[in-house]
């Protein structure tokens, strides 16, 4: 088996006007992500997604073209099945050679950022292709389910202090979740505004319902902190992103300061930077985006870290299909896997890309059993939304 081509095309799809929201990403118009095609001369095709913004708008013409330009030379004509050679070639190129054989490391600069995200989106295809050659799921590949199905949190909360209470139970009532995610943060304008909105949200849903509130790391240490100590009697399932991720330390003593859990890693890239999160004892839960922190390969020893730090995982997973498929595979399989995020902004990418879907029921999410990643993409919303032509 050899790959024959690699392809990514970026996929810009506008949102209708009265599906579009404001948070502190601005207003959100687009949701665009970098879908990868893999093509083996046997016939078999894998997909995979790549990520230029942890958001749904990203400008990602930069990172097709490191797919296209960079990694697709080095990867025609090799076995698609050989997945960590493959991740170790891409990561070290161009000493991968040196790396492969002495059993470490050898990065050129590509340690961080849009690399590693063509890297994963590389790598998730590649999955895709070792559960379709085999007739099994990734989950299969991974070790197994645990379970035929996972919880599921419903990820949205956009609305001010009248009216998130009732955007929250919509979301309970829509696919009879238990969870909910709001966002908080900078686009509240302090923390006592953010405060008062998840006080209004807990009235509203009342104390059986898990609620969580998503900063995106926009306050200061001094602010998340002051949010804390507002929120501490209204039993938060968990405070995420409160700082900036370039300050590590800072969160930790945010964590340290409260008894509310702290989740982070969407915007965090490789397992050497959620090791730092676990040694500085930083978060409760671990949420690595898989379209950007490296794949599934990379997600497999991110999920190792927060086993070994007793700390659970929660993939990151306001993304397209490829990539919410891939974190569920890997959700499901990893002992510190617990709950699954489920976007209800509007999201084309998620449920138009493909022909399958992932539906919710009392709150849970099924983990199909189709071959690979178990979804089928439709190429004529690549051809329709492709940016600068189609796979």
């Amino acid at each position: 088996m050899k790959i024959s081509r690699v392809q990514a095309t970026w996929c810009r799809v506008p949102i209708p006007e009265e599906r579009r929201f404001t948070s502190d990403f601005g207003l959100v118009s687009t949701f665009d992500s970098v879908i990868v095609r893999i093509d083996t001369e046997c016939g078999l095709t894998g997909w995979g997604e790549a990520k230029a913004g942890v958001g749904s708008a990203a400008a990602c013409a930069g990172l097709a073209a490191i797919i296209n330009l960079d990694y697709a030379p080095l990867l025609v004509g090799q076995d698609p099945r050989d997945i960590s050679r493959l991740w170790d070639v891409m990561y070290n190129t161009p000493r991968e050679g040196y790396a492969i054989a002495d059993g470490h490391g050898l990065p050129q600069l590509g340690r961080r950022g849009l690399s590693i995200s063509a890297i994963a989106g590389v790598d998730i295809a590649l999955w895709d292709i070792l559960g379709k050659s085999l007739n099994v799921p990734v989950w299969r590949l991974l070790g197994g389910r645990r379970a035929q199905r996972m919880p599921a949190y419903a990820s949205g909360g956009w609305a001010d202090a009248t009216k998130i209470g009732a955007q929250l139970q919509g979301y309970c009532d829509r696919g009879g979740f238990r969870a909910v995610k709001m966002r908080v943060g900078v686009m509240d304008g302090s923390p006592a505004a953010s405060a008062a909105r998840v006080r209004a949200a807990r009235q509203t849903l009342g104390p059986d319902i898990r609620l969580m509130a998503d900063a995106h790391g926009t306050w200061t240490v001094a602010e998340a902190r002051a949010f804390c100590r507002m929120v501490e009697d209204l039993d938060l399932f968990w405070f995420e992103e409160p700082c900036s991720a370039d300050d590590k330390p800072g969160m930790a003593e945010v964590r340290r300061c409260s008894t509310v859990p702290i989740s982070a890693g969407e915007s965090e890239f490789t397992r050497h930077d959620f090791r730092e999160l676990a040694e500085l004892r930083a978060v409760d839960v671990m949420q690595p985006d898989l379209a950007i922190a490296g794949g599934i390969t990379e997600g497999l020893r991110i999920s190792a870290i927060a086993s070994a730090y007793n700390l659970r995982l929660a993939p990151h997973l306001w993304s397209g299909a490829p990539a919410f498929a891939a974190g569920l595979h890997l959700a499901a399989t990893q002992s510190a896997g617990f709950i699954l995020e489920y976007s209800l902004g509007h999201n084309p990418m998620l449920h138009d890309l493909i022909e399958e879907s992932f539906p919710v029921s009392d709150g849970h999410v099924d983990i199909p059993d189709r071959p690979g990643l178990g979804i089928t993409v439709r190429e004529s919303f690549l051809r329709d939304y492709g940016q600068g032509g189609a796979a």
